[in-house]
C-alpha cells in the first residue's frame, strides 16, 4: 500500500464513492477489529482540516470499536468487491468472521489503524467530532419517519467527524 498526496481525492466523484461505490469502515487494532459497509457520509474541508463524516448507528458491531479507539479507516474498492461489500454490510462481525468470509486481508497502516490489501484507495482518519442524531432536531420529519420509525431498534445515528491524515492507493 503506497501513501499518496491527499489532493487525489479532487478526482474521486464522492458522491459516487461514497453514496453508489460504498465504503468499509474499520475501527479497532491488530488484536480486534471490525468493518462495516456504509453508503451515508461525505468528504470536506472544516475547521481547516480536510475531513470526512460518517453515520454510524450505536447498535452496530463497528460502534464499539469507533468508541474505543481514535482512528478509523474508510476504504473503497474495485467492482469486483461487491460481494464482500454487501457481506460486510449484512452480516454482523458478533457472529461472523467477515475476513473469512470475504477473503479480505487485513493490512495495518503504520498509525496501527487496520484496512485491507485489497482497498483501491483508503483513507486514514483521526476523530475529531462526535455528537447522537436526536428526533427532535429534524426539520424535515419525513426523513425520521421514512429513515428510523420501521427499522429494527430504530436507533438514530451518531455523527462522527474525522481528520483525513493519511492516503493510500
Amino acid at each position: 500500500m503506497n501513501k499518496i498526496e491527499l489532493e487525489i481525492l479532487g478526482k474521486e466523484n464522492v458522491f459516487n464513492l461514497i453514496g453508489a461505490e460504498w465504503m468499509l469502515v474499520t475501527a479497532g487494532n491488530k488484536e480486534k477489529f471490525n468493518t462495516m459497509t456504509a453508503s451515508w457520509g461525505g468528504l470536506g474541508w472544516l475547521w481547516n482540516k480536510p475531513v470526512a463524516f460518517v453515520f454510524i448507528r450505536p447498535e452496530r458491531y463497528t460502534h464499539e470499536f469507533i468508541e474505543q479507539e481514535n482512528r478509523l479507516t474508510l476504504s473503497f474498492y474495485a467492482p469486483e468487491y461487491r460481494k464482500a461489500m454487501q457481506l460486510c454490510g449484512t452480516k454482523s462481525g458478533r457472529d461472523t468472521d467477515k475476513v473469512a468470509a470475504t477473503g479480505l486481508t487485513p493490512h495495518i497502516l503504520e498509525t496501527g489503524a487496520i484496512t485491507f490489501a485489497e482497498a483501491r484507495l483508503t483513507l486514514d482518519c483521526r476523530k475529531l467530532f462526535k455528537t447522537s442524531m436526536q428526533a427532535t432536531e429534524f426539520i424535515d420529519k419525513t426523513i425520521l419517519e421514512k429513515w428510523y420509525t420501521d427499522k429494527p431498534g430504530g436507533m438514530l445515528h451518531d455523527v462522527y467527524v474525522v481528520e483525513i491524515e493519511q492516503v493510500y492507493q
